[in-house]
């Protein structure tokens, strides 16, 4: 029987992804010299489904410019890509769809995706299936790159981090409706979620916060204070505000500095 009060911990089969059919993960090349001072290119052999991912893997081989041997990777497609395409990485690589270049080769306005936190650690965001970054602008000497990332916050990165030219492939899976259960049941199975989650005012009061009652009603207020004991924090936590937003804010434009 589940237990319905576990935190998702590292042991027990519910809450653990089944990641023995997932294919790789998706990253880009160890930074080296070929990158940093010109470009290498790639062919995209396979575009594959890896389960549990909203969006697809393209194989790419390399030539090891070291070795006489071959490198696989595995990137996030990018929307456009086919097989058979030629895929260059590095400084002085073409900005086109599918392309990985530093973020201070790329123009302003460009979109880009799976972009790099740090110089070298192969990837942190706008990594999900139709998301896109945008470039802001650049510092006068190169160095500093300013993005506005998919949730609308602006960042500034370091200008050799990595970035994919275009956007993530797999945005327009959300638009076929999921009509069963069972559907949605073979889609969390692959992911770290319970499903089906019973809602808690329909449970006994033994069972949670919400329960109980004659009717479908909180009987309470549904805020909670974050530091409320671990039984009783169920809700809004620590919530700053409730309701519906209506109107929208008057934004003033005011021209960034980097």
């Amino acid at each position: 029987m589940t237990n319905l009060g576990q935190r998702k911990g590292k042991k027990g089969s519910v809450y653990t992804t089944p990641k023995s059919k997932r294919i790789a993960p998706p990253r880009y090349r160890n930074l080296d010299f070929a990158e940093r001072q010109g470009y290498i290119r790639g062919v995209v052999r396979a575009i594959l489904h890896d389960p549990g991912r909203g969006c697809p893997l393209v194989k790419v081989d390399f030539r090891d410019p070291y070795k006489y041997q071959k490198r696989t990777e595995y990137f996030l497609a990018a929307e456009g890509t086919y097989t058979g395409q030629y895929i260059f990485a590095g400084r002085k690589a073409t900005v086109s769809t599918g392309n990985v270049l530093p973020v201070s080769n790329i123009s302003e306005g460009t979109t880009i995706c799976n972009i790099e936190s740090t110089v070298g650690d192969k990837g942190s965001f706008s990594r999900c299936s139709g998301t896109y970054a945008t470039i802001v602008g650049h510092s006068e000497d190169g160095t500093k790159t300013r993005i506005r990332l998919p949730s609308g916050a602006r960042k500034t990165i370091n200008g050799s981090c990595r970035a994919t030219v275009g956007i993530i492939a797999g945005g327009s899976r959300n638009e076929k409706p999921i009509m069963k259960a069972g559907t949605l049941y073979h889609k969390y199975k692959r992911q770290r979620k319970r499903f089906p989650r019973v809602a808690g005012v329909r449970m006994n009061p033994v069972d949670h916060p919400h329960g109980g009652g004659n009717h479908k009603d909180l009987g309470k207020p549904g805020t909670i204070n974050r530091f409320a004991s671990a039984g009783q924090k169920v809700g809004l936590i620590a919530a700053r505000r409730t309701g519906l937003i209506r109107g929208t804010a008057a934004v003033k434009f005011v021209p960034e500095k980097i």
